[in-house]
């Protein structure tokens, strides 16, 4: 190299780092990209099952309410066991919207109802009918003398 001959710069990268980076684009360029499609798609499916999970728990947590509900109706002194169904689905619509298309069953015996509440899980992932029952026993009131 001769003494005082400046290379010329361009912006303040110097043309032979300019040449060598067009000769070699390096070799992980597009990786951060790559690895994106690959994580990104496992932390979404994550949180769609943290979200579905979360509807389960609050729709199981209705139709128990709502099971206690008709039993606590159908166990109580002078009422019949048809009063249990009714009240059990009367507070799944008023109390949850986690809970879909709430039934309920009773059966009763000499001295205890049950009461079988059922229906369905709000579907954050589109196609997947999830199930849920949930059952309540009481003793029946009875007056003694």
């Amino acid at each position: 190299m001769l003494a005082g001959v400046r290379r010329p710069v361009l912006g303040r990268v110097r043309l032979p780092v300019l040449a060598r980076l067009l000769r070699d684009p390096g070799g992980d360029r597009g990786a951060l990209t790559l690895s994106y499609v690959v994580v990104l798609p496992v932390v979404f499916l994550f949180l769609m099952v943290i979200v579905q999970a979360s509807f389960w728990f609050l729709a199981k947590d209705a139709a128990l309410a709502a099971a206690r509900q008709g039993a606590d109706a159908a166990r109580s002194l002078g009422s019949t066991t048809t009063a249990g169904p009714a009240a059990a689905i009367a507070f799944a619509r008023r109390a949850s919207g986690y809970l879909l298309d709430p039934s309920a069953s009773a059966t009763a015996s000499r001295t205890t109802v049950t009461v079988t509440v059922t229906g369905t899980v709000p579907s954050f992932v589109p196609g997947l009918p999830i199930g849920i029952s949930e059952t309540a026993q009481a003793p029946i009131e009875q007056f003694q003398q």
